[in-house]
């Protein structure tokens, strides 16, 4: 039998893409609900939901997917502690996949992130991250820019918190940090989303650079997501598990 895939936020941008890719894969469409709407009844009626709604909604699905026994696909960016903690713990009881960018470009470009940052050290090399998205986009820097962030500390044996961040410059700012992390938001027109990042020493530049054409790229990979999600045990997942990286 087909798998049943629900979608949270249907009627959204996200939601009409992840509709027609549910079909393109030969799953069934359970359902979808919008903004207020009970998240237990798209559970009830799904074996797997996908949420690519708001950062506010991600405690009430995370628990919904946890109470249901249903795995979760969870797209949504500018999580707080507090949500985030919420995620986790449905993560003991169901799986959850949980990613700042369902495009196998990405997750391709933050391993190798991860990597570059382990053989370039923050005493000598400092690193930037630039991203510009749509200008209704109501977060910043992006969820893959912060991903980016957390992919270069890991490669240097720390945290993004750890490292400290530097964005938002304005002013007499004083000198960069050594070791810090820095982060710039362009917002504008329809962008569908880039991301850079440099390493900068004094005597080179190293850049490396992702650009998302179409948001149809999101939704291929968060159905793919799905469908790898059903019957694994529970656990806190990303992309590289479904393509294989992990």
């Amino acid at each position: 039998m087909a798998i049943r895939i629900g979608i949270a936020g249907i009627a959204g941008r996200m939601g009409r893409l992840l509709t027609e890719e549910v079909a393109a894969a030969g799953a069934t469409l359970a359902g979808g609900s919008a903004r207020g709407d009970d998240p237990a009844l798209l559970f009830a009626a799904s074996d797997v939901v996908i949420d690519f709604t708001h950062a506010g909604a991600a405690e009430a699905h995370a628990a919904a997917a946890a109470a249901a026994g249903k795995p979760l696909i969870l797209g949504s960016s500018g999580l707080d502690a507090a949500q985030e903690a919420a995620v986790a713990a449905a993560a003991r009881q169901v799986a959850v996949v949980y990613a700042a960018n369902f495009s196998p470009g990405v997750t391709l470009f933050l391993a190798t992130a991860e990597r570059m940052a382990a053989s370039l050290p923050g005493a000598r090399y400092d690193a930037e991250i630039v991203e510009m998205h749509h200008r209704q986009k109501v977060d910043a820097p992006s969820g893959t820019a912060v991903a980016l962030g957390r992919a270069v500390a890991r490669g240097r044996g720390t945290t993004l918190e750890a490292a400290g961040i530097e964005s938002g410059r304005d002013g007499h700012t004083g000198a960069r940090g050594t070791g810090t992390i820095g982060f710039a938001a362009l917002r504008g027109g329809q962008v569908v989303g880039e991301h850079s990042l440099l390493f900068a020493a004094a005597s080179e530049h190293i850049s490396l650079t992702h650009r998302s054409f179409d948001r149809r790229v999101y939704a291929t990979g968060a159905v793919q997501a799905a469908l790898w999600a059903v019957g694994r045990p529970a656990g806190l997942y990303d992309m590289k598990h479904v393509i294989g990286m992990a």
